[in-house]
This record gives structure tokens, sequence and C-alpha cells, in this order.
């Protein structure tokens, strides 16, 4: 069955354009679960620039008092800031993704097998803590197989070229 996770990432984003506190990136999940989403995504980078380091728990403490049901996926790179989020909120998912710290968007998955024994130890790290893990990933059938080594619950597709490709 396919599950919808609203990402906030660009509501953020709106908000910090100016010093208020609004749109509300809290207040987005609640019209976004209201209305039927399964889950709400954040990917918080570590230059703040949409979501911020505070939104992080705010909506975790939102999901867990008002939607214990639902699904929160915490995207971000394991080598960076998103671990720190992960062992103190230990969400349903935490999502790796390749990117660097100042890269304008995620825009290439992991590079395996490379990169697979960078990766295996905080995927073990997560799932330890009851934390689900993709792996945000080129669209290269050869490549799962490094994912499933990495000890990776499901990927994420990186899917620019084939948007390119239309």
């Amino acid at each position: 069955m396919t599950h919808l996770s609203v990402n906030l990432n660009a509501i953020a984003m709106l908000r910090n354009r100016r010093s208020v506190p609004w749109p509300s990136v809290t207040g987005m999940a609640r019209i976004a679960l209201d209305a039927g989403a399964d889950g709400i995504t954040v990917h918080p980078r570590p230059d703040e620039r949409h979501i911020r380091a505070s939104d992080v728990p705010d909506l975790a403490e939102l999901l867990r008092s008002e939607y214990p049901n639902v699904e929160y996926n915490i995207e971000g790179n394991p080598l960076h800031n998103l671990m720190g989020f992960v062992r103190a909120l230990r969400p349903q998912q935490a999502t790796f993704v390749p990117d660097g710290e100042g890269q304008f968007t995620s825009d290439h998955g992991w590079r395996f097998p490379e990169q697979l024994e960078i990766v295996r130890p905080l995927v073990a790290e997560a799932r330890a803590l009851g934390v689900r893990v993709s792996l945000f990933m080129d669209a290269d059938a050869d490549a799962m197989r490094f994912a499933r080594e990495a000890g990776a619950d499901r990927v994420e597709l990186y899917t620019e070229p084939y948007a390119a490709a239309w």
C-alpha cells in the first residue's frame, strides 16, 4: 500500500524569508495530517535554510502527542547533523542522503561500493535505536544489492534524470 509523507521544507523556506513565525511548520503539518497524510518528512540541513534544528523536536512532539500513528521521517546526511536527531528523537524513519553541507539540493545517491563501509555502521546504529533506514540512491539496479548489504530497510530513488528525460 502506498503512503503519503508530506515534506515541509518548502513551508519552512517561506517562513524563513522574514522574521515572522508563519507560515507555521507545525501548523502546516496539522493541515496535512488532518487531510489524510500518513507522515511528515523534514530535511534539516546544517545551514538551516529551510527546516531549522528547533523545528525537528517541535514536530516530533506534535506527532507524539496529537498524531501517534503517523510516520516521522527525518532525512539528511548521517555524517553531518542527522544522527543527533535520530539518537535524540528516534523517528520512525531516517533517510540517509549523501549531500554536502553547502549543496543546493540532493543530486545523487550513495556511491557504492566506495561508501558502503561508511554507511553500514550508521545504518546499524539507527536500526539498533528502532529507526527504519532508507538510503537515497540513484536508480541503478546494480547498486541495490549494496543498499541491502548496508542493512537498509528501503531506498528512496533519485529521479531527476527521469524528469529531465521527459
